[in-house]
């Protein structure tokens, strides 16, 4: 789904892309009576917690005979808030209205959560003179108790502007996340070209291993136990292993006997939780 929406970011949002979306979903799934396609029937859709005998319910989307009509009007109106459609409004207030507008309808069986986070990084991507990644949905699950409470408060009520408040603040967090990913995998590259060919099939998996963590790093640092389960190697092997890791530049060593750790050569700030109040 991720590589259509940005194969094709600056077509406009229709019918055919979000089936398009939904099939991609939940491709292989056996238990949905509707893929591809809007729900149809059945009971209420509804987002509900708690004991069997006494739910609480979150939310209830609008009937299955209301959602083409009003999946008529959401799209409409995508169309026309546009950038250089007939009533555009900024990137920002544009991707928050339509993901709270597109979960409120709940148009599909399943899968409309990650649709939804979906169109609010199209709609950012296309609000770009030069459209970018902005790694929104993964930002947005990253706060998900944060995010589904927002989500509850913004349905439950016609006022929205704290919900938008709360998605600009993290559309910003997203980006200076998808910053600090590329600046990452560009030092990646650096790291694994000056290691070129002097490694062995061992210490490469390992220093894969460890860039897959990503830039908030292998949790608790390189053990020589992690070392050993990665990649197999008895003890002694392990040791010469990551000596010359050190040695070659690969990893730093901190910490003495038990508390060795080894840490990729990367230095990385941190991206905290961005606030609304951080950005007056």
């Amino acid at each position: 789904m991720m590589v259509d929406l940005y194969e094709r970011v600056a077509e406009p949002l229709d019918r055919a892309t979000l089936d398009r979306w939904h099939r991609h979903v939940v491709n292989g799934r056996t238990d949905l009576a509707d893929i591809g396609r809007y729900r149809r029937g059945g009971d209420p859709m509804q987002i509900v917690s708690g004991p069997i005998h006494r739910p609480k319910i979150h939310f209830e989307a609008p009937s299955a005979a209301r959602v083409e009509e009003e999946m008529v009007g959401f799209l409409t109106w995508i169309e026309r808030s546009r950038p250089g459609g007939s009533t555009p409004i900024t990137p920002l207030a544009r991707a928050g209205l339509a993901h709270i507008w597109f979960e409120s309808i709940h148009p599909y069986e399943d899968g409309n959560g990650r649709i939804g986070r979906a169109i609010s990084e199209k709609l950012l991507a296309q609000g770009l003179p030069t459209p970018i990644v902005t790694g929104m949905a993964s930002t947005l699950l990253a706060h998900r108790k944060a995010y589904y409470a927002a989500l509850e408060r913004a349905h439950g009520a016609l006022e929205i502007t704290d919900w938008l408040l709360w998605f600009a603040a993290k559309a910003i967090e997203a980006q200076r996340r998808t910053l600090r990913q590329v600046e990452f995998v560009l030092a990646k590259a650096r790291v694994m070209e000056g290691l070129r060919g002097k490694l062995n099939d061992r210490q490469e998996r390992a220093m894969l291993r460890m860039f897959a963590a990503g830039p908030d790093g292998f949790a608790g640092g390189l053990s020589a136990a992690n070392y050993m389960t990665i990649t197999g190697a008895p003890t002694a092997t392990t040791t010469r292993d990551l000596a010359a890791l050190v040695g070659l530049g690969g990893l730093v060593r901190t910490g003495e006997q038990k508390g060795t750790r080894y840490w990729l050569p990367i230095a990385t700030a941190p991206i905290g939780p961005v606030e609304i109040a951080d950005l007056a």
